[in-house]
């Protein structure tokens, strides 16, 4: 498993991509008080279940693996220069 330097900061990124992906998708927003594991969930699922990114294995699918899944998918998006891939 491959670690980010920036990996907190690229799975806020993430969060913020997918929340817009899902509302595009026509998903209504998180309410304020949902926690960032909820999001990571909800996030990780609708981009499996959209084929974008692969699922974990039953046994591994657990919430530093989600968050994990959901920081590599953002950083393949990103150009190679961006700065949090540096």
């Amino acid at each position: 498993m491959k670690k980010y330097k920036h990996e907190a900061q690229l799975l806020k990124l993430a969060l913020e991509i997918g929340t817009g992906y899902a509302k595009k998708r026509g998903y209504a927003e998180f309410d304020p008080g949902i926690s960032v594991k909820d999001k990571v969930e909800c996030i990780y699922r609708l981009l499996i279940k959209d084929q974008l990114i692969q699922p974990l294995p039953k046994d591994k699918e657990d919430g530093p693996g989600m968050k994990h899944r959901l920081v590599v998918w953002i950083a393949k998006q990103l150009p190679e220069t961006h700065e949090l891939l540096n």
